[in-house]
């Protein structure tokens, strides 16, 4: 029987580890051999038993034949330990070392996530924050055209120009702008032509809505002081009133967050938007707000000299738009954190919700934080487990399968629809989630006999769906009574529509919510989401 050599530590890291500390002793002295790697000496006659023997061991381990662990190492039940290995040859050192070995080479292929280290936690949250901005803008390439088109066309035939871009709050305006502030010069320089200077302004962080002119004259004169008998406005329109001199540079300003500069009577943003249009302006303007319509709200005067500025719209994200960049994101990091199923279920809820982008990052790192919190309190449950427990789960960490198991621990579709019930937490969902168990049971019932298109059902109906459902979960349901008593008290909390009748299983029953917050609400438990799937 081989003999395992003891190494001078026990800890097992993982499979490699495992295959670098196993080494099995052959009976024939002198010879020392490695399950896996082959013979550490070489052979001094090989014979056919022993070739058979080792070709049997390997093909009852290949991928294509398995059989339980009793068969291919007793036989039978009732086989002692010396018949061990002996009617199929196999060597168990040989199988745990093919075990590790795959393990192993498994967790190399595949990713080396582990939640646990600090410095990977990190990392996967910086790469979810809203101000890291990816390499590449994706599925904002059309928009990315055309306002690269619209400043290259400025630029080239040296004529002032003014664009408005909107759309709603997380659509990657701003992400836009500042890609498009970095292409920009570039384009201008691979075409001969000279770069633009380019003022970025966040309106938000101006203490009045004038000081933009201010900001605009600095950069067009910044060794020109200023001139206290006039205001900037006047300075810049007395500038661009008159012929500039030969080479001067044309000026980008992106005014993101425009709606701020709105006063009563409008005359900031219509004077900037008028810049644009005098004789000898160098100025390429382009506003950025999510108003879609405040050209035509603030700026009736631009619409009536027929000098209104071209509007490019951003669309809120779709749901596979979303899926996209998230994938975009993580696809930067070495190893993977979501299933693919709970980055799906993020970009569908904040598609039909909003679209906002950052919203969807929010929510991943709040998963994440999610499933830390669920590995530090299995941690704890574990630490007060008794000693029995202890010595069992200490055999366990042992295995090569269990130390896999932990390191490929991902965010799952649990976590998520946690953290999106804390984003998206209505009143609704507030109200089904403290329901009693068997009134969620009454809820979950109502939504799959409701979801082959029906708007309504008997009690009687509803009843036979509820105790189908406690009967797959081995849950003893109530009888009728409790089962129409419950309905009222759905019904007083506005979740069902309960009519009359003198006999209880022929009132008619509908539900008041929508069937999505209900799914959405109870999805959060195994049992439920096996249900509602």
């Amino acid at each position: 029987m081989p003999s395992l050599a003891a190494p001078e530590s026990s800890n097992i890291a993982g499979g490699r580890e495992l295959k670098d500390r196993i080494v099995v002793i052959s009976k024939i002295p002198g010879e020392v051999r490695s399950p896996i790697d082959g013979d550490c000496t070489p052979h001094k006659r090989r014979l056919r038993s022993d070739t058979a023997r080792k070709d049997a061991t390997i093909s009852a381990f290949s991928p294509s034949k398995t059989k339980s662990p009793r068969r291919c190492i007793n036989g039978s039940p009732k086989s002692s330990k010396r018949d061990v290995g002996k009617d199929s040859g196999e060597n168990p050192l040989v199988s745990q070392k093919l075990l590790a070995n795959r393990i192993s080479d498994v967790m190399t292929t595949t990713s080396n996530w582990n939640p646990r280290d600090s410095e990977q936690i990190r990392a996967v949250k910086d790469a979810l924050h809203v101000s890291k901005a990816p390499p590449v803008v994706v599925c904002r390439e059309e928009e990315q055209r055309m306002v690269l088109q619209f400043v290259k066309e400025c630029v080239g035939r040296v004529k002032a120009g003014s664009l408005y871009i909107c759309g709603c709050p997380g659509t990657g305006k701003s992400l836009l702008m500042e890609k498009v502030k970095k292409d920009i010069v570039q384009c201008a320089i691979e075409t001969g032509f000279q770069p633009p200077d380019v003022l970025a302004i966040n309106c938000t962080s101006l203490a009045k809505s004038s000081e933009i002119f201010t900001k605009i004259l600095e950069t067009l004169q910044p060794k020109k002081k200023l001139n206290g008998s006039t205001t900037p406005l006047q300075q810049l329109q007395n500038c661009f009133s008159q012929k500039q001199q030969h080479g001067t540079k044309m000026l980008l300003i992106i005014a993101d967050e425009l709606d701020y500069l709105i006063n009563r009577d409008c005359a900031v943003l219509h004077d900037l938007f008028m810049l644009t249009l005098l004789p000898f302006s160098r100025c390429i303007l382009i506003g950025v707000a999510n108003a879609i319509d405040l050209a035509d709200r603030f700026l009736p005067r631009l619409q009536s000299l027929n000098c209104k500025p071209m509007v490019v719209t951003f669309r809120s994200y779709s749901k596979d738009q979303i899926f996209r960049i998230l994938n975009q994101r993580m696809t930067a990091l070495p190893y993977t954190v979501f299933q693919p199923q709970a980055l799906e279920l993020c970009a569908r809820k904040v598609a039909a919700a909003s679209g906002d982008m950052r919203k969807a990052l929010c929510i991943c790192r709040c998963a994440i934080e999610i499933l830390e919190a669920d590995l530090r309190e299995s941690a704890c449950d574990m630490s007060f487990s008794s000693a029995e427990d202890c010595s069992f789960e200490q055999q366990a960490t042992q295995d090569p399968v269990f130390l896999t198991k932990n390191e490929l621990d991902v965010v799952r579709v649990d976590h998520m629809a946690i953290a999106l019930s804390k984003t998206y937490r209505s009143p609704t969902v507030d109200i089904i989630q403290s329901l009693p168990q068997h009134q969620q049971i009454i809820l979950c019932a109502a939504v799959k006999h409701f979801d082959g298109g029906k708007k309504d059902t008997t009690l009687g109906e509803l009843n036979k769906s509820y105790i189908d459902i406690c009967k797959s979960a081995l849950i003893p349901p109530i009888n009728i009574m409790e089962v129409s008593s419950m309905c009222r008290v759905l019904s007083d909390q506005g979740l069902l529509k309960l009519g009359q009748s003198r006999d209880d299983k022929l009132r008619r029953i509908s539900l008041k919510v929508d069937e999505g917050d209900i799914s959405f609400a109870l999805q959060g438990v195994r049992f439920f989401r096996s249900c509602l799937q």
